[in-house]
């Protein structure tokens, strides 16, 4: 009888749980409601049974997608503000790709999770991700040479909630281009000159 090996039975159930936390996500996005099991078992192409594995419940289901996305959200914008190679560009880096993720499905999702999830449960995840977040645009703004980082910081936050207002409340399953370039463009108008970046056309 051939061995099992343990390496490859691990990376099965790894692959399986990407499957069913991946289906949940998209079902969110797609829903704005919490699946069922067997919901997310047919999207992911698993038997309920197998689904059970690795979520007891639908709210079980959710707290393992909240553990999951705001991390994988938090590292994407950290790497985009990472590879930005001067502080001012990496500020730049920091309201871009927020504006991208306020416009994405990843924003529904949120949505879809403040709805159905526990207030305690989502309460620590999205400290975190805003901690993660305002740590690196901080630490930019004091390689830029501002005498006042965290005030800065705080407002630049607060010009992003104000310009994507209307990107974050779109029902509508994509946001198109024109939509994030119309919220870049006055956050572009009002920070452009103050990080030095080149006018745009």
């Amino acid at each position: 009888m051939p061995r099992i090996n343990a390496a490859t039975v691990a990376e099965h159930r790894a692959l399986q749980r990407r499957a069913v936390l991946d289906a949940a996500r998209d079902l969110l996005a797609e829903t704005g409601q919490a699946p069922s099991l067997a919901e997310v078992g047919k999207r992911a192409g698993l038997a309920r049974s197998s689904v059970y594995e690795y979520a007891r419940s639908r709210d079980d289901l959710m707290a393992a997608v909240v553990a999951d996305v705001f991390p994988g959200w938090a590292d994407r914008i950290r790497t985009a503000i990472a590879q930005a190679p001067t502080p001012a560009e990496k500020v730049w880096a920091y309201v871009e790709s927020n504006v991208a993720f306020f416009s994405g499905s990843e924003q529904r999702v949120a949505r879809a999770l403040g709805s159905v999830v526990d207030p305690a449960i989502l309460h620590g995840p999205m400290q975190e991700f805003h901690t993660a977040l305002q740590e690196p645009l901080r630490e930019a703004l004091r390689e830029l040479g501002d005498p006042a980082p965290d005030a800065v910081a705080d407002l630049v936050d607060a010009m992003l909630l104000s310009a994507t207002s209307q990107l974050r409340g779109a029902q509508h399953p994509e946001v198109g281009i024109d939509d994030r370039a119309a919220a870049l463009a006055p956050l572009r108008r009002v920070l452009g000159p103050y990080l030095g970046l080149p006018a745009t056309d």
